[in-house]
């Protein structure tokens, strides 16, 4: 056994570092298993819940775009990749509104003030079909 400057620090140091590694192991892990039980449980609820179709008007629409970077490979290249999640928000006959998420294509084709039949089915959009008139 040699001198060592820092007292027992490295040998605290070896001992508190994996602690801490294996902490936030089981937190992601605990994160990723908390998420699926709440999609499961989510879409359990929506296949309980009946079908719905309601009058309507599209009151307002977003998107979410998320963007991430990569630095990847031996030459430590930047890369970015984003996703976009598209939102439309309803207002129904009694004055609730209600925000579901929707294809980019089924972004595209509707509009604010667009009125007609809404069909759900819990918190899952199923379509739009815009009033003639």
């Amino acid at each position: 056994m040699g001198f060592s400057p820092y007292g027992g620090m490295e040998d605290a140091m070896f001992s508190i570092i994996p602690a801490i590694i294996f902490l936030v192991f089981v937190f992601v892990i605990g994160a990723i298993i908390v998420n699926a039980i709440r999609g499961v449980g989510e879409w359990q609820k929506n296949n309980a819940s009946p079908v719905l179709t309601v009058e309507a008007k599209v009151v307002t629409k977003r998107a979410n775009v998320s963007t991430r970077h990569h630095i990847t490979g031996t030459d430590n290249m930047n890369h970015v990749s984003s996703s976009t999640t598209y939102f439309v928000t309803f207002e129904v006959v009694s004055g609730d509104r209600l925000e579901f998420r929707v294809s980019g294509k089924e972004y595209g084709m509707l509009a604010e003030n667009d009125i007609g039949r809404l069909t759900f089915q819990g918190t899952r959009y199923l379509g739009f079909e815009r009033s003639r008139g």
